[in-house]
């Protein structure tokens, strides 16, 4: 275990019982963060769901535009558009979620 890459999180509901959660492992602090990114995944200390769900957001938008030509486009028919979106977006939305 590498202390100085390892972070530590205390959840909401117990960080204010009164104990001190300063963690040492071999002389060296771990670094104690509300929020860090595990996968794709944004876990928070108050366990919020929102900026993941604002992030997964981000991502489907930035898709959209990147494949906004293929969607405005006349020579694809409806149903293709529709492949795109469900094969496409929604697995970048999606991405993680089950989690």
């Amino acid at each position: 275990m590498n202390a100085d890459k390892t972070k530590c999180m205390v959840l909401y509901q117990y960080q204010n019982t009164g104990r001190s959660h300063n963690i040492k492992i071999d002389k060296s602090s771990l670094e104690m963060v509300e929020e860090f990114k595990y996968l794709v995944i944004t876990l928070t200390n108050q366990n919020s769901s929102q900026e993941d769900i604002k992030t997964r957001l981000k991502s489907g938008n930035a898709c959209c535009q990147l494949v906004q030509n293929l969607s405005s486009s006349c020579l694809l028919s409806k149903n293709t558009k529709i492949k795109i979106y469900r094969s496409v977006i929604l697995h970048v939305v999606l991405y993680g979620c089950e989690t």
